[in-house]
C-alpha cells in the first residue's frame, strides 16, 4: 500500500505513522508524511496512492480544500480530525471513515481495517460524488444518479439528465461507500434500487432490472433472489 498522511502537528503526524505501521506491516510499500495544503495537494496530483490519512485543519487552513479533491481520486481517504463537527459533512462527499482526536489504536485500527476488509458503510450517508472534469472538481448530488458501471479500474456515473460521468474510483470502493442506496446487481454494475420499477425474467436464465427511465440492467444470476427480495 502506498499511504499519505496529511498532518500538521509532528507528534500527532508520528504517532498515526507508527500505529499505521504496526497495523499494516509488510504491506505498506511506501509512507509519506506532508504538514501543509498544498504540498499535499502536488503530492497527490503526482503520486499513485491507496490511502489518505487527513487532518482536516493545516496551520489554518482548511482541510475541505483538500478533501474534495481527495475523494475525487481512486484512493480512500479517512479523515482524522478534532473537529467532531464536521464528521457528518466529511462523510458526505464521501470519506470511508472519520476518527475523531484523541483517538487509541483501537479506533485507528478500525478505520484502517476497512480498506482492506472491503467492510460496506450503511451508517454514513454520502450525498455527494467528486469528479474530475476539465482540471476542475465537480460535485455530483447521489440523488442525479440513477446507476455506475464498472470500466476498469474506473467507474462511469450515469445520470438522470441522460448524461454521464467518470469517476476514478473503483466500482468496489464505490461500492463500500454506496451500498445503503445502490446495490451490486451484477459484476459491473451497482443499481439505485429505488429507481428498479421491474424485474423481468428471460429465456435462458436470464435475468434484467428494468429501471424508471426505460434502460435494462442485468442482473446477474447468483445475485437475483437476493436483488428480488430487496426490490420487493
Amino acid at each position: 500500500m502506498n499511504i499519505l498522511i496529511v498532518e500538521d502537528e509532528s507528534r500527532i503526524a508520528k504517532r498515526i505513522e507508527r500505529m499505521t505501521r504496526d497495523i499494516f506491516g509488510d504491506a505498506i510499500q511506501s509512507l509519506a508524511h506532508i504538514s501543509t495544503l498544498q504540498e499535499a495537494l502536488k503530492f497527490i496530483e503526482n503520486s499513485s496512492l491507496d490511502l489518505v490519512l487527513l487532518d482536516l485543519n493545516l496551520n489554518g487552513a482548511d482541510g475541505f480544500n483538500l478533501l474534495t479533491t481527495a475523494v475525487s481520486e481512486s484512493f480512500h481517504t479517512i479523515v482524522i480530525s478534532a473537529y467532531k463537527d464536521q464528521a457528518i459533512a466529511a462523510f458526505e462527499y464521501g470519506v470511508l471513515d472519520f476518527v475523531p482526536k484523541p483517538f487509541n489504536r483501537g479506533r485507528l485500527e478500525q478505520a484502517l481495517s476497512r480498506t482492506i476488509s472491503k467492510e460496506k458503510s450503511r451508517t454514513n450517508e454520502v450525498k455527494l460524488l467528486a469528479v474530475k472534469k476539465r482540471g476542475r472538481i465537480q460535485l455530483i448530488p447521489i440523488g442525479s444518479i440513477l446507476y455506475i458501471k464498472g470500466a476498469g479500474a474506473y467507474s462511469e456515473l450515469f445520470l438522470k439528465d441522460g448524461t454521464k460521468e467518470l469517476h476514478d474510483k473503483s466500482l468496489e470502493k464505490l461500492e463500500q461507500l454506496l451500498s445503503y442506496s445502490f446495490e451490486r446487481i451484477h459484476k459491473s454494475y451497482l443499481v439505485k434500487m429505488s429507481e428498479v420499477s421491474e424485474i423481468i425474467v428471460k429465456s435462458g436464465s436470464k435475468y434484467m432490472a428494468e429501471l424508471k427511465n426505460g434502460v435494462s440492467i442485468p442482473i446477474g444470476r447468483t445475485k437475483y433472489k437476493d436483488v428480488k427480495a430487496k426490490w420487493v
